[in-house]
């Protein structure tokens, strides 16, 4: 059964995926179109900045590498790999390949924190990748490789970040720890941004706007709640709640851009949120977990 402190938990957390639903059209209509990697990067690096100034703790011993390898994949290849899929596939198929992520992390919990293999959750998983598909999917939807590759890189990055992120749960609050991958990320975003874009041009009031939300709303706050049910909930259940982004991406574009919404669709919605509380079910009152690793 599931306690109310983990329901508590659980919608704390689904804040963060909820929120993230609302890049696409953040992206679309406030910000200049053709630089994924540079507004990745200034989506990342100021707020970890921000953050770091608040929390003023730097990282010591083996938490330098660690969050470099965190930050690396849970915004870095994972922020630059979403782009590329969004840019060479349609948004209903890019949506679709970067939701296998909660099937990619009940394997890695597998193999790293040596979770059972619910076969709940396992279908929980499964029905949620159908789910989003019947969201985003429409009959023209074309496939490319790159495009394909992409996604699944993405979704193996972030999938590989969570659970390390479960597993060596640095000795600090959700806030500092979002600071120190943040910022890691960020940094690492600097030279691919300079490397394959061109300098932004002048920005508008709107465009500071849209930045200024995807970095201290879609990224500092949203990632503080995400890694604070990390280190409360088992890693396949916190990944399920990723459903809920191309959930409320469609409903914003139903409800701002005036986007239709089809039969299938309505089916998905039901699909998806079914999933969601099946994988909660399944991992509720998870047994105890490893000890996390030393910070030395």
């Amino acid at each position: 059964m599931v306690k109310s402190t983990e329901i508590t938990t659980v919608a704390v957390t689904a804040v963060a995926p909820a929120i993230w639903g609302s890049t696409y059209i953040v992206t679309t209509t406030m910000l200049p179109p053709g630089y994924p990697v540079t507004v990745a990067m200034l989506r990342a690096l100021p707020a970890g900045l921000i953050l770091l100034a608040l929390v003023r703790q730097l990282p010591s011993g083996s938490w330098w590498w660690r969050m470099l390898v965190l930050g690396a994949l849970n915004f870095t290849i994972f922020w630059a790999m979403l782009f590329v899929s969004a840019y060479r596939l349609p948004g209903g198929v890019a949506a679709t390949v970067g939701a296998v992520q909660p099937l990619i992390v009940i394997g890695l919990s597998r193999l790293v924190l040596m979770t059972p293999v619910r076969l709940a959750a396992v279908v929980a998983g499964l029905a949620g990748l159908v789910g989003v598909g019947l969201l985003v999917l429409t009959p023209k939807a074309a496939l490319d490789p790159i495009g394909i590759a992409a996604g699944l890189g993405g979704a193996a990055s972030m999938a590989t970040g969570t659970v390390l992120t479960r597993h060596w749960r640095p000795p600090v609050s959700s806030l500092t720890a979002t600071a120190w991958q943040l910022t890691a990320g960020g940094l690492l975003l600097v030279p691919l941004a300079f490397t394959l874009e061109p300098p932004l041009p002048a920005l508008s009031s709107l465009n500071i706007a849209g930045l200024a939300y995807l970095g201290l709303v879609g990224a500092a706050f949203t990632y503080i709640l995400w890694f604070r049910g990390l280190v409360r909930l088992e890693p396949s259940a916190v990944s399920s709640l990723g459903f809920l982004s191309p959930l409320v991406a469609t409903l914003l574009g139903w409800l701002i851009l005036d986007q239709g919404l089809t039969p299938s669709q309505l089916v998905g919605f039901v699909v998806v949120l079914a999933s969601v509380w099946l994988a909660q079910r399944a991992t509720a009152s998870p047994p105890t977990a490893a000890k996390p690793a030393p910070a030395s």
